[in-house]
């Protein structure tokens, strides 16, 4: 079974029934074992209505003792035997479905990291969340065809013959189901694929929703808008439920015709058995041994519909899975060489220019205006932003990564101790980390945890107030000392002493180095050496934020509603005063 460090492989993307065939083919030894011991398991099955035949028509009809106790014994030893085949089989199966499982999870996840920034924009959460939690578990249960699925062919085989050595007529019965089984579930899978994937879309929709609704409940309360979000995820889950309904109809036919058409085949073969062995075409030992093999029909047969059920909603799970993995990563097809030097940065459809070691911020009515900016100053966007006169689109992507960063608000913040939090792949110098930290106002974090930067944080830092989350962010930024830092409204979720503090240690912090912050707080705007306005997206006015106080109306209204302290409805209410 793969381990945690062995390379999953590279999948096959062409389709689900590819990607199943993958999972199966990078396990081949497992697979035929799994297929075979299934087989020996269900044929010996099989063969233990022979031996009790031969135990009745040569030693029990006969009256020979010797000759029962012999078939007795080897009935005995057959059914031992098939008892820990049945263990080894489900075993191997076992190992076969959990290696598929921990081979998708793998192959997922490094593709996630491969797209990187790119995810969210590409693909919703909930639909990653989906995959993870629902699709790769059908997915691997699908591959239950590889043992029992090939055994049931098997065995279905072997059992026609052996009715075939009774009666040419109770064969021909047997056989004959096969077609009516793919003619009766044939319809039922098609049925449920389609059915499947809609649930899925909608599942993924939801989950998404519930991750929105969870980050946003509190913004949405002060809001007033918790009832009518509430209403409209009750109407979501209805009609998710409604189709879970029609999931749940095919999936009860499919289940119905996996224990009425076995129970089928045992009153038909067992009727006409029992006509033969009354005209004495056929022998006693050889009728009971037709309920027999029958009745060990029923193993197989219900082995059929569960494979088709199963592999119905692995296709479903699989194409989900490779419609994620078909999404490329950013394109890195550079040709041109990065700046040498700190250079300017241009935003052809904003009219942003950004002048190199000087700490700029972006002022606008609509917050999403100016985070595209930094969105595409980043490269983080399609757009024809140039740096020292060369588009960033032509520039390799790992120069523009190693230079330009883009900090975000609401970046993701792994769980670990809080030295690894804001450290991430490197071991930070202790002083570098106490400047970040101090540059940050978090000096009050760090002193009110338990282990100060030894202790544990959450995943998301739910252990940590909003305010509290967004310093520690910034501290992450910070201590990574990038070139350019594009810092999307890093101090909107702070009370005015802290946001004050905060402006002024971080205006020292990036001396001689470029920041763009977005925010309309007058505290952070007043520490800027240059302040652009943008309006519906465009620069109106560029200017130091008194200049603009003083000449642009629109300007002047923004900043004076913003400084409302009535307004705040996200503040970090726990914050202390902070002095810088």
């Amino acid at each position: 079974m793969i381990d945690a460090y062995e390379d999953p492989g590279t999948p096959d993307c062409r389709g689900g029934w590819r990607y199943l065939w993958w999972l199966v083919t990078r396990q081949p030894w497992r697979s035929v074992a799994g297929a075979a011991i299934a087989s020996v398991w269900m044929v010996l099955g099989a063969a233990t209505p022979y031996l009790m035949s031969r135990a009745i028509d040569d030693g029990l009809e006969p009256g020979d003792l010797g000759t029962l106790t012999g078939w007795t014994a080897v009935l005995v030893g057959v059914g031992a035997f098939n008892a820990w085949l049945g263990i080894m089989r489900h075993r191997t199966m076992t190992r076969v479905r959990m290696d598929a499982n921990f081979r998708t999870v793998k192959v997922v996840v490094g593709h996630a990291v491969r797209l990187g920034a790119a995810l969210p924009r590409r693909v919703g959460a909930g639909e990653v969340v989906t995959i993870g939690v629902g699709d790769v578990q059908t997915i691997s249960s699908s591959l239950t065809v590889v043992g029992p699925g090939v055994g049931a062919i098997v065995a279905y085989a072997v059992v026609a013959v052996l009715l075939l050595s009774v009666s040419a007529q109770l064969a021909a019965v047997v056989l004959l189901g096969v077609p009516v089984i793919v003619v009766l579930v044939g319809p039922l899978m098609g049925r449920l694929q389609g059915v499947e994937s809609e649930y899925r879309e909608r599942q993924g929709v939801l989950t998404a929703r519930i991750g929105d609704l969870a980050g946003g409940l509190r913004v949405l309360n002060g809001l007033g808008g918790k009832g009518l979000f509430a209403d409209a995820f009750r109407r979501d889950s209805g009609r998710l439920r409604e189709q879970g309904y029609r999931v749940g109809a095919v999936t009860s036919w499919m289940q119905a015709l996996g224990v009425g058409l076995p129970t089928l085949f045992l009153a038909v073969v067992t009727w006409l058995a029992a006509r033969l062995a009354a005209q004495g075409d056929i022998t006693v030992g050889e009728l009971v041994a037709v309920y027999g093999y029958v009745a060990v029909l029923v193993v197989p047969v219900a082995f059929f519909i569960e494979c088709g059920y199963q592999l119905g909603r692995g296709v479903v799970a699989a194409r989900r899975v490779v419609r994620l993995l078909r999404l490329e990563p950013e394109t890195d097809d550079g040709r041109c060489a990065a700046p040498a030097e700190p250079a300017v940065l241009h935003d052809p459809e904003s009219g942003v220019r950004v002048a190199p070691g000087r700490l700029t911020a972006l002022a606008g009515a609509r917050p999403a205006d100016s985070a595209a900016v930094l969105d595409r100053l980043g490269r983080y966007a399609p757009s024809a932003a140039t740096w020292g006169g060369t588009r960033l689109d032509e520039i390799p992507l790992p120069q523009v990564r190693a230079r330009i960063l883009v900090a975000d608000h609401e970046a993701d913040l792994f769980a670990g101790s809080l030295r690894e939090l804001v450290g991430g792949r490197r071991e930070p110098d202790e002083q570098a980390l106490w400047d970040a930290v101090h540059a940050s106002a978090a000096d009050d974090i760090v002193q009110g945890l338990p282990d100060g930067l030894d202790s544990a944080i959450d995943a998301q830092a739910r252990n940590l107030s909003g305010g509290q989350r967004q310093r520690v962010r910034l501290v992450r930024a910070l201590l990574a000392a990038p070139e350019v830092l594009l810092a999307v409204e890093p101090t909107s979720a702070l009370d005015a002493h802290t946001e004050a503090a905060v402006a002024a240690r971080l205006r020292h912090a990036r001396t001689g180095r470029t920041t763009v912050l977005t925010t309309t707080s007058p505290l952070v705007l007043d520490h800027a050496d240059t302040v652009h306005y943008l309006a519906d997206g465009k620069v109106t006015a560029t200017g130091t934020h008194r200049q603009l106080l003083a000449e642009q109306a629109g300007y002047r209204a923004l900043v004076a509603r913003n400084a409302d302290p009535d307004t705040d409805t996200d503040t970090d209410t726990d914050a202390e005063e902070v002095v810088a």
